[in-house]
Formats: C-alpha cells, structure tokens, sequence
C-alpha cells in the first residue's frame, strides 16, 4: 500500500499536468504563422515546405541558415510540413506536446532523484503555465526551445540512472568488480552523451550543460558526499580527487559542448549576425537583463515578442544591477551546506542564462522571453525547495505558503491566457510589443508587413518609416520601406532605401532582386542585368533572378 499510494499520486500529478497544460494552450491551434522568422523557418523556406526528403536533410546537417546550426530542428520543420503542410494548427500542436512532454520529464526527473514529489510537481506546473514560456510554445520557429530541452531533459534523466549505477549501495572494493554494474553506468553513459550532441543539433543554447551535471553531483545525486562519507569525513570539504573524477568524467561533454560553440560562432560570424556593441555596453546589458528577468520570473508583467536594445544604459543602473546580482549569489552560495538546493538552482539559473545573455550580442534584442526556457527550471528549483525548507523550519507558515501556491499557480495561468491570446493575429502581437517597448524598430518593421499583408498600404508606410527613423541601419526595414513607397509612386525616394538596404546587406538575394526590377523599369539595363546577376550569384537556382538577366541580355546585349 505504501508504493501504491505514491504511484498513484504521481500519476495524478501527470494528469493534471497534461490537461492543465493542453487546455491552457489550446487556442494556439487556431492561431496562424506571424511574419517575424516564421517565412525564413517555414512558410517561405522551400527546403523546409517540400518536406522530409533526402536533399533536404543534406541541407539541414550543411546549412547556417538563420545564423544557427541545428539540423534537427530543420528536420522537425520538415516532417512537420510533410505531415500538416503549412496547416499552422499541425505545427502549433507538435511544439505543445513537445511542451507538455518537457513538464512531464521535469517532474519525472525531480522525483527520482529527490522522493519530493510535491515540489517536483510544483516545479514542474510552474514551469508549464509560467507567462515567460509562451513564446518558445506559441512561435513555431522556437520550436529549437522545445526540441532542445526535450533533450535537455532526457540527457539529465540518463545522467542520473548513469549516477545510480555507479553508486548503487553495495561495497565499495565490490562494486568496481562488478561486469553486470560496469555494462550497466557504460550504458547509461553513453546514452547521456548521445542525448546531450542530439541537444545540441537542436538549438546551441544547450551548451551550459555540463555545467549543469556538475551542479547535479553536488545535489541532488549526492555524488561527491557519498564518497566522502565512505572516507568517514561526510562534513568536510568535498575531497580534490573526487572532484577531478568527477570533471574528468565529463571532459567528452566539454569537447561536444565546445564544439557546438565553435561551429555556432562561425556560423553567427558569417551570417553577420553578431552586433558590434561596445564592451562594457554589453556587460551593462548582461547585468540588467538578468534583473529583468529574475523580476519577470516573479512578476510577469510586459511581456512582448521582441524587447528594444537601448544602445546606452545608465551607469547607476547597471551597477546596483551587478550589486544586486552579488548579493543574491552570495545568499544563496554561502549556505551550500545546509541548503545546496539554493546555490544549484540559482547557478543553474545564472550559468544556463550565459550564451544568451548578451556578452556575445547575437541580433537587436536586449533580453527575450524564450531564453529562461531552461534557466527558470533551476530558478523554479531554488524557489520551491527554499519555500519547504521555510515551511519545516516554521510549522506555522504552511497556510501562508499553501496559499501563496495557489494563488502563484492561479496567476501564472491567468496571465499566460492573456499573454496566448496576443499571438492570434500579428497586428494584435507587434502593437503590444510597441507598447511594451517604445521605440523598437523590429516590432514597427514587423507591424508594417502585418498592415501590408491585410492590404493597408498606408498604416505600412507609416510603421515602415517609423522603423527606418529609429534604426537607420536596419536593412529589412529600410528594404520593405522602399518597397512601400514604390507602391505610392514615390519612385526617386524609394531608390535611396534601396541602395541603402543593398549596402547595409549586401549577401541578401531578395534586395538585389528587387532592386534589379526597379531598374529594369528605369530602363536601367547594365544595373538591372548586374542586379539580377548578383541575385543569382547569393542564391544559386533563384529562378526569378535567372530569367529576368536572361531577358534582359537577349534585349540588350550592350548589357553584358
């Protein structure tokens, strides 16, 4: 009766999960694509609309499209349109299993190595319904976020059967003797490794994982006490030789996770997408946004797609951040004996957070939403763990704490419904991320296509200049602003911003094709061929730009 009793609990707890999040997400199926990254990862991507293919998953493990390297995350596109087409509800309905079977595996993995199965089902309901998590659900082209902690998650589950047979409870001098124990920690060894490279190929965030098994020895797996207390020292430092055991262990995970930073950065580097941003901007951005984000955890207020990137912060802001950030570490460091829940959740919160954090700037924004995906598991950790231990330590708290879970459950899935209902149309999501964020030039570029695609050419214009006045050396919206003032007419004006795309973004086979039609329409022909030329020069087999030179040159040989 005693195992009967947790087993059904558990299974319990999964139910709930599973519905409350399902339900929760539902309307998403409903909702369409939206024009930000949307038409690069799906819907204008001919690699991924033709589906699953063999050409086409040559291209996915060869391809740096969309500054990133993440084969498997191009193939869950692929089958995905092999199996709904550009249906959005199918997609929209593979990244909410892939979202519900992240909790699942949260709380599977908490209860294993912990026996808490009311914290871990905490962590694992706060993690579902959080409002900061909707963005990896409901933008189809996060679904690397989803995929990749799906792997996340396994790798940490194979880490810990790999732990458990290792040091199963049996004599030391005898266990190290054991074939069967050996084959078994091989196996689960490998398994982790696997796991964690097929992470990798989904999104190059996951890099901090090692970091994070270290973490894990620590606590919960207990891997570094246990052997101490073999040694009848359980309350000393843990000793030196079995923490370089337990980091030479970990030396093939190091090289796969650099690696995966290597071929990250060369991809980013080509593609142009690293932002030169001074030095101390960007440690001042780091050290702010991590404020940020701790305070969305609490309070999930103005959340928008996309955050505008000041090109300055205060000094006195970026200080008191540091300053804050110090202090927190150092509150929930210096207890690591009696409570080493507190520093493994709140460094795993700290380090997971560190490729997207800005020191490297990877794109306009100065924080995103999706990026705590993983992070906040630890920080959801650190939290709920600290709260029971408050609660055994004061008896009289529980009412207050009960009630203070019910109420954060209750508001996270109050809110998270509101933040889900922004995403059903994309005016309806770029206004509110301009109302977030004032004077974000990718949101206003973004509503500009929005009002375009419905057919009000005159609200795009607007947006589109907008964009242009704030960030000047946006490409994008310099391009799509000249192609809106060519629909008004304004022919000579237009020809200015796109030239001024065209240098701002030379490698881009969509301006130079147009550019090449504007020409073509000016009788223009030496550019207009040269344009063309260029088009197909960037994007081997572009049709369009192929036919057009071809024309041209057979009418205008002085073209050539």
């Amino acid at each position: 009766m005693r195992l009967a009793r947790p087993k059904k609990n558990s299974l319990l707890i999964c139910l709930v999960l599973i519905l409350g999040t399902a339900a929760l997400y539902a309307p998403l199926t409903l909702y369409p694509f939206i024009l930000y990254d949307d038409e690069q990862y799906v819907t204008a991507n001919p690699h991924v609309v033709s589906g699953i293919s063999w050409a086409n998953g040559i291209w996915a493990f060869t391809s740096g499209e969309a500054a990133n390297w993440h084969p498997l995350t191009w193939l869950s596109h692929q089958l995905d349109c092999t199996l709904f087409g550009l249906n959005p509800a199918g997609h929209h309905a593979v990244s909410l299993l892939f979202h519900i079977a992240n909790t699942l595996l949260i709380f599977f993995f908490l209860r294993r190595v912990t026996d808490a199965v009311g914290r871990s089902a905490l962590v694992a309901a706060l993690f579902a319904w959080h409002p900061l998590h909707v963005e990896s659900v409901a933008w189809i082209s996060e679904r690397k976020d989803v995929l990749s902690t799906f792997f996340w998650m396994g790798t940490l589950i194979a880490y810990a059967g790999y732990a458990r047979a290792r040091s199963r409870q049996e004599p030391p001098e005898t266990a190290s003797n054991s074939p069967a124990r050996r084959r078994q920690a091989g196996a689960f060894y490998a398994l982790t490794l696997l796991l964690f490279a097929l992470g990798l190929m989904s999104k190059p965030m996951v890099v901090t994982l090692p970091f994070v098994l270290l973490l894990l020895d620590f606590w919960p797996l207990n891997r570094i006490r246990v052997r101490a207390a073999e040694a009848g020292r359980l309350d000393s430092s843990p000793p030196v030789e079995r923490l370089r055991f337990l980091i030479l262990e970990k030396i093939p995970f190091f090289a796969l996770a650099a690696a995966g930073s290597g071929v990250t950065y060369l991809v980013q580097a080509h593609a142009g997408a690293l932002w030169q941003v001074p030095y101390m901007d960007r440690l001042s951005n780091a050290a702010i946004a991590y404020g940020r984000y701790v305070a969305k955890l609490f309070w999930p207020g103005d959340l928008a797609i996309v955050y505008s990137h000041p090109s300055h912060w205060p000094a006195a802001w970026a200080l008191g951040a540091t300053l804050m950030l110090a202090a927190w570490t150092v509150l929930c460091v210096r207890p690591w004996r009696q409570k080493p829940f507190l520093a493994v959740g709140w460094l795993w919160f700290l380090g997971t957070l560190v490729p997207t954090i800005g020191l490297v700037q990877v794109g306009a924004q100065s924080m995103a939403d999706r990026y705590t995906y993983i992070p906040s598991i630890g920080f959801f950790i650190a939290v709920v763990w600290g709260a029971a231990d408050l609660l055994a330590r004061r008896p009289g708290a529980r009412p207050l704490i009960v009630g203070l879970v019910v109420a954060a459950l209750a508001g996270c899935a109050l809110v998270t419904s509101i933040q889900i209902s922004y995403w059903q149309d994309n005016v309806r999501l770029f206004r509110r991320a301009m109302t977030v964020s004032p004077d974000n030039y990718i949101a206003a570029n973004c509503l500009g296509k929005a009002y375009e695609k419905n057919g009000d050419i005159g609200r795009a214009l607007f947006f589109y200049r907008a964009a242009v006045e704030s960030a000047p050396r946006f490409p994008q919206s310099q391009f799509n602003y000249a192609l809106a003032l060519l629909a008004f007419g304004q022919r000579e004006e237009a020809l200015k911003h796109l030239q001024a795309a065209a240098e701002l973004e030379p490698n881009n086979s969509d301006i130079q094709y147009n550019l090449g039609i504007y020409f073509a329409q000016q009788s223009s022909w030496t550019n207009a061929a040269q344009c063309f030329r260029n088009a197909a020069r960037i994007r081997p087999g572009f049709a369009g730009a192929e036919k057009q030179l071809e024309q041209i040159l057979a009418a205008h040989p002085e073209a050539r």
